[in-house]
């Protein structure tokens, strides 16, 4: 696989770590580039360790990562939204948000996000064994690049966040939903078309 192929493929497994961060970034209260670049790294290391798990398996688990991770990453992600949203009803008014909207979240509630959103790079690292890729610089490239983006999620969800204000929470909610819906769509139709 070429250097622009492994690009491509890195910035696709990244989109939905972006999409992550942006809500998280949006459910804070003006978070600093400190704790952008904190959420960046947690996302970037999941991200680059998933592949180099999923090559580790290789043929003799494969069937049956494949056939768990779209469940998995939907329930996470699910349930990680839905926990926002019930966060989202708990602010008693305009006046308090500023003093009740957390600076940053906590490295649990990151891991389990970043986790739920990388585990397709843990099905493309079984690819990549069968393949005979070179997993070690593929996977710091993923990991790099979804450093990258979830670092600019989280900077843009912060702008976000201050235009939606009280509703940012909640709309962050439905965001990790919408993904893990989409996570599990996307391979409930390639297994009907299979």
């Amino acid at each position: 696989m070429n250097f622009y192929a492994t690009l491509i493929l890195a910035l696709a497994l990244s989109m939905d770590a972006f999409a992550a961060a942006v809500s998280k970034g949006a459910a804070l209260h003006r978070p600093h580039l400190r704790e952008a670049i904190r959420t960046g790294l947690i996302f970037g290391v999941v991200e680059a360790c998933t592949p180099l798990i999923g090559w580790a398996l290789g043929v003799y688990a494969s069937q049956y990562i494949m056939e768990w991770d779209h469940w998995v990453a939907f329930t996470l992600l699910f349930i990680l939204g839905c926990r926002m949203m019930r966060e989202s009803f708990k602010r008693p008014s305009e006046a308090t948000i500023e003093s009740t909207t957390p600076c940053r979240h906590g490295s649990l509630t990151l891991i389990f996000t970043a986790i739920a959103t990388s585990l397709d790079a843990m099905a493309i690292g079984i690819g990549l064994a069968f393949l005979q890729i070179d997993i070690l610089p593929t996977a710091m490239t993923i990991g790099l690049m979804t450093m990258i983006m979830a670092t600019l999620g989280m900077l843009i969800g912060r702008y976000i966040g201050t235009l939606l204000g009280k509703r940012a929470e909640f709309i962050g909610g439905l965001v990790l939903i919408a993904i893990g819906f989409n996570i599990l769509f996307e391979h409930l139709k390639l297994f009907m078309y299979a």
